[in-house]
């Protein structure tokens, strides 16, 4: 692709909020030092993530007109399910509000204190609702997806060897296992089929049951096609439904790859944790054909899933992102490599040596990117997944990243243009940039509602030196 056009037409807009740069220091004071905490009205260009911030199509917005929202059996449910069978081939769909609900509701069903459950790397909801039951979530990606300079292709792969020596060594102590596809927590790196297959092979021998986290099954599809030798005459739909057919069942979010503002799903194939699974949806989130949505979102969820399909739309999602990617890279600003289908991750260790994790690097830059232009970006390090170790030391994470996570169908090449000059001008400045403490910090998914201070308050704000744009930048 040449220049990046978007495969569609706008037709509807809204105002983007500009502010000083005096408002921003206030804001983000206000708010504790937390991109999680500023009103929306505040923010200019909103990565915080693209979970529920797509922007819908025309069909979407008439499919929801003609939504059945009878309160059981209805025909928006029936729609959604024949669609979601068709893609996954799993015979039981569940609806959920969203994709943690769907998570909540598979372990609690499926998994108890004690056991273990292995993944590529769990992301934030998804460990933390297996923590909360007393289950240890095991990360087992490769070594390669710890090293945010590997140019590996599927570098969301789960270690076989790992896998293979985890299953003998818990024998009766995994319930099921998992796969994130893509690895948000990697840097939205892909999974191959062929590591697909093997560890559906590797976990069918062990009798134990494989279910796929499919936020990003679309985009993981496209990654197939474009990089796994063998795959590139296959539709990116075909791609997809073999992956399905690797598993048990699945969780997923709808607010991602099928591009709409609220939903979440369960599918699996076992009659019997189906049952039980649909009894705890009744308890907490509403009937089993609405599961907490109204059938107006079953409606746009089925027309999503369908549309986020489409090959002309991901290979323009997919050049937006290598875009960001290589305008970082120009201005010296390291990202994990390859780029990947949602978001671009900042390596956030790299660009800022002088702040060891306990000083929270990341969440130093997430702050950087507010204050300089109004970007929210989103932690993904040591706030996010840092620990307290047995003798109470800190124990950081593998990696420190910042995601740059873009809303689909939403933002156009300029607005992507004047994201990559504000970074610029944050790393013209790097070394300026001082350090954070977390001074409120909750049990579960702190990032979202946590508070923290400077360490040096009047330098993380000092004005931008434009005079160097860093120094020796990566390839793409």
């Amino acid at each position: 692709m040449g220049v990046i056009f978007e495969p569609f037409k706008i037709k509807m807009v809204e105002p983007i909020p500009l502010t000083t740069r005096e408002e921003r220091e206030r804001r983000i004071a206000e708010a504790g030092f937390n991109p999680f905490q500023l009103p929306a009205s505040a923010i200019t260009f909103d990565l915080l993530t693209d979970s529920g911030t797509a922007a819908m199509s025309a069909e979407q917005w008439a499919a929801m007109l003609v939504a059945d929202e009878s309160y059981a059996g209805s025909r928006s449910f029936e729609k959604f399910a024949a669609v979601v069978r068709r893609l996954t081939g799993f015979r039981h769909v569940i609806p959920a509000h969203q994709g943690r609900a769907a998570e909540r509701i598979l372990f609690a069903c499926a998994a108890k204190a004690g056991q273990r459950v292995p993944n590529n790397c769990h992301f934030d909801t998804t460990r933390a609702n297996l923590e909360y039951l007393g289950v240890v979530a095991e990360d087992l990606v490769i070594a390669e997806g710890r090293d945010p300079a590997s140019l590996h292709p599927f570098k969301g792969d789960v270690d076989l060897a790992r896998l293979e020596r985890f299953l003998d060594q818990h024998r009766g102590l995994v319930p099921f296992g998992m796969c994130t596809i893509t690895n948000n927590s990697g840097g939205g790196q892909p999974v191959s089929l062929a590591n697909l297959r093997a560890q559906s092979a590797l976990f069918r021998r062990h009798g134990i049951p494989f279910f796929l986290d499919a936020c990003r099954f679309a985009e993981n599809a496209w990654f197939i096609r474009e990089r796994e030798p063998g795959q590139q005459g296959r539709s990116v739909a075909a791609i997809a439904q073999e992956c399905f057919a690797l598993a048990d069942g699945c969780t997923m979010s709808g607010k991602k790859d099928a591009l709409v503002n609220m939903g979440g799903l369960l599918a699996l194939n076992d009659d019997d944790l189906a049952a039980r699974c649909r009894q705890l949806l009744i308890l907490t989130e509403g009937f089993p054909t609405y599961g907490g949505c109204a059938a107006r979102d079953l409606e746009a969820y089925a027309v999503g899933l369908e549309e986020g399909l489409d090959e002309r739309y991901l290979e323009y999602r997919a050049a937006t992102t290598r875009y960001l990617a290589h305008g970082l890279n120009r201005a010296g600003i390291p990202t994990v490599q390859p780029p990947g289908g949602h978001a671009v991750f900042i390596d956030a260790r790299a660009l800022l040596p002088h702040l060891p994790p306990e000083q929270l690097p990341g969440q130093s830059l997430v702050v950087a990117l507010y204050v300089e232009g109004g970007v929210r970006a989103c932690e993904i390090g040591s706030v996010m997944f840092g620990k307290r170790g047995a003798d109470g030391g800190f124990v950081p994470a593998a990696l420190e990243l910042v995601r740059l996570a873009l809303p689909r169908r939403c933002y156009t090449q300029s607005h992507v243009d004047r994201v990559i000059e504000i970074a610029a001008s944050v790393a013209a400045r790097k070394e300026s940039l001082t350090g954070f403490a977390m001074v409120e910090r909750p049990q579960y998914l702190p990032h979202f509602t946590a508070r923290f201070r400077p360490l040096a308050p009047a330098r993380a704000f000092a004005p931008a030196d434009r005079t160097g744009r860093g120094r020796d930048p990566p390839r793409c």
